[in-house]
């Protein structure tokens, strides 16, 4: 009965591999509990799915949407652009630039080539590296 039914399909669909994901796809739905549209007469989800093709009792174009929404990993929202959203990002993104840019001139007057009082202390007693010994020439 199966080869019968895919010879009857790829009059419908060519393409024996979009066939093939097409049926799966509506075997699947059958298995959930997807409403019937010709007689089961004792055969399994694939051989319905087949036959419904073949007869053209589903849709293909909605198999196809429903087989590739089954497979995305990611579903993509189009969401449309606003101009207000896309001004306040790049206010705060030169806001943020505008911070920076503060900080660093901040830093450099501060950079005023002294050695402050903590600087000393850190480096230790009477202001030698580590490493270096003052009796060695």
């Amino acid at each position: 009965m199966a080869r019968v039914t895919v010879e009857d399909c790829v009059l419908k669909i060519p393409n024996r591999f979009e066939l093939v994901m097409l049926a799966a796809q509506r075997a699947r739905e059958l298995s959930v509990g997807a409403q019937l549209t010709v007689d089961r007469d004792n055969d399994k989800n694939p051989v319905v799915a087949l036959r419904e093709i073949a007869d053209g009792t589903v849709d293909h174009e909605e198999l196809g949407k429903g087989l590739i929404r089954g497979l995305q990993k990611q579903v993509e929202a189009d969401e449309p652009v606003d101009e207000q959203t896309e001004l306040l990002a790049v206010e705060e993104a030169l806001s943020e630039a505008g911070d920076l840019a503060s900080v660093l001139a901040g830093e450099r007057a501060d950079d005023d080539g002294e050695i402050d009082e903590e600087s000393e202390e850190e480096l230790g007693e009477g202001g030698a590296e580590p490493g270096i010994d003052s009796d060695q020439e």
